[in-house]
């Protein structure tokens, strides 16, 4: 098994320790594969998903029996939403004490099934490199997502002769699949012949590694861009086709809308009215056809690579021109900056979390990468950290999932060592996966958490206040100036407690000097001036 791990170019697992699954970690040794051992195995999960993100490699997670494989589920699920390739191997009691009551002798292949694209059992020892390598396929071809290989603990421990098995090496196809070239001709007709156009580019444009062609596309097409998932940093923000702050009315006014490797679920609003114009006409690409129609009808629907569509359109669609249409939105944006740059520049106490927002994306720049792990905060930081490159910012995707930071950052920490690792927090959020501040210190990651600590559950504080009244919010407050800065201390990190905005800067300069994992634990404020619930900006 550790020798496709290794044949697949993966540097790194992701476990918590089991009986069951121990063997795999002596042909990890044997093949210089690296073992990250975390506190929790939903972090092992969300560190495999984190790791395929950054390397675009199958990341892989190793759990032990039982309770092993349910603590993974969530992680698990997170991935399958957001099309993340990774592998889970799970430990299972031995086929000799299948239903005997042995240790951890549960079946939880039908649990996975629903949150993966490939869930099996293999019966033999001498078949492991084989599954090993449908579970690679599965994982990396057509729409991407997790898979999950479960193994009985006497069949890996089985002991076979390497040399007389047969090892799969060309197993999965690398080619991208173009569009149809008549319906890549009407797209482009319509977008040239569009007076009011814009483009919503997606994790597909990440996953397909089109970032240049959706620059080159944008120019040519004279299209507003906007992203979302990991399609965040596909545009350089300094690109004079990216917008961010004009989405709303783009949407509610657009007559041609370009949608890009996402689905148009609730964060696109369904494609409904009154948030999309009723008129407008879909332009829909992805590499999936069974999210293309969903929940709004297409005018064009095409199959295809994202990179590939791409190219195929900026050929079709010569040179357009909507400049009447960018300027209006452009304008509408720097209406927008100027609003919340009031804000950004507060010195009010407790903290506006624009202002820590600001301050925090000093410290970003192209070596940097941003993992977003919370609620509200982490919805403001990414509109306003500058985010320039693919990969540069990860959060959970569409399942919303709270706890993906730590996994993330140690997936960035052993995959890009070379650049800085910055977390955004929820002050909630760091109650899930917080412990795996010891694994940061264990292995020298020396990550920098920045708590954005409201004292609550702000996304659902502010909802239930406004409809059953103060005082009537149970399950959403938190403790007052709670000091997970002392927590990551008494790890062996180094902490940092904030509670006025002039010490924001130096503490995360410290934070980050220091060497260590780290917390600046912000205090901010709950009920902000100048955003909405959910910390929409107004």
């Amino acid at each position: 098994m550790a020798r496709m791990i290794r044949q697949e170019g993966v540097s790194h697992i992701f476990t918590l320790s089991g009986g069951h699954i121990q063997n795999i970690y002596e042909g990890c040794l044997n093949n210089d594969i690296g073992i990250i051992d975390t506190r929790h195995e939903q972090s092992a999960g969300h560190a495999a998903d984190g790791y395929s993100r950054i390397t675009f490699k199958p990341g892989v997670a190793v759990v032990t029996a039982g309770p092993g494989v349910t603590d993974v589920v969530t992680a698990v699920a997170n991935a399958y939403q957001a099309s993340s390739p990774m592998v889970v191997i799970g430990g299972r009691s031995p086929l000799r004490q299948y239903d005997m009551g042995s240790l951890q002798d549960i079946e939880l292949l039908d649990v996975m099934k629903p949150i993966t694209k490939w869930a099996q059992t293999v019966y033999e020892t001498r078949r492991l490199p084989y599954y090993m390598a449908m579970a690679f396929r599965e994982a990396m071809t057509g729409r991407y997502g997790p898979t999950f290989l479960q193994v009985p603990s006497d069949v890996l421990f089985g002991r076979v002769d390497e040399d007389s098995l047969e090892w799969p090496r060309n197993y999965r196809v690398t080619g991208e699949i173009m569009g149809d070239p008549e319906l890549i001709k009407q797209a482009a007709k319509l977008i040239r012949e569009a007076e009011k156009p814009m483009v919503m580019a997606g994790s597909g444009v990440f996953w397909h590694r089109a970032h240049r062609e959706l620059a080159e596309f944008a120019r040519a097409a004279d299209v507003p861009v906007y992203t979302n998932a990991m399609g965040r940093g596909t545009l350089r923000q300094d690109n004079p086709n990216f917008f961010s702050l004009s989405r709303k009315p783009a949407f509610a006014q657009a007559d041609v809308i370009v949608v890009l490797g996402t689905p148009i679920d609730f964060r696109l609003k369904y494609g409904r009215p009154p948030a999309w114009n009723p008129a407008a006409k879909v332009i829909q690409i992805d590499i999936d056809p069974r999210d293309i129609g969903r929940n709004r009808d297409f005018t064009i629907g095409i199959e295809a690579n994202i990179r590939q569509a791409l190219l195929q359109l900026t050929s079709e669609i010569g040179k357009a021109e909507h400049r009447e249409w960018m300027t209006y939105l452009r304008g509408l944006e720097n209406q927008a900056d100027e609003q919340r740059s009031y804000y950004m520049n507060s010195d009010a106490v407790p903290i506006h979390p624009l202002r820590l927002c600001k301050e925090i994306a000093e410290f970003v720049d192209d070596d940097t990468i941003v993992i977003g792990d919370g609620g509200d905060i982490v919805a403001l930081a990414a509109s306003v950290l500058p985010i320039n490159n693919p990969g540069q910012w990860m959060d959970p995707g569409p399942f919303g999932t709270l706890g993906v930071g730590t996994g993330f950052c140690m997936a960035a920490a052993v995959a890009a060592p070379d650049k800085k690792v910055l977390m955004v927090n929820g002050d909630g959020t760091f109650g899930l996966n917080g412990f795996d501040f010891d694994t940061f210190v264990r292995f020298k990651m020396p990550i920098v958490s920045v708590v954005g600590n409201d004292r609550c559950w702000h996304q659902i504080y502010v909802g239930q206040k406004a409809q059953y009244g103060e005082g009537r919010t149970p399950a959403t407050v938190l403790g007052d100036n709670a000091r997970y800065d002392k927590v990551v201390e008494g790890l062996g990190g180094h902490g940092e407690f904030v509670e006025h905005p002039e010490q924001i800067k130096a503490a995360i300069e410290r934070a980050f000097a220091s060497g260590k994992p780290a917390c600046v634990n912000v205090i901010m404020d709950p009920e902000p001036e100048g955003v909405k619930g959910g910390y929409e900006f107004k």
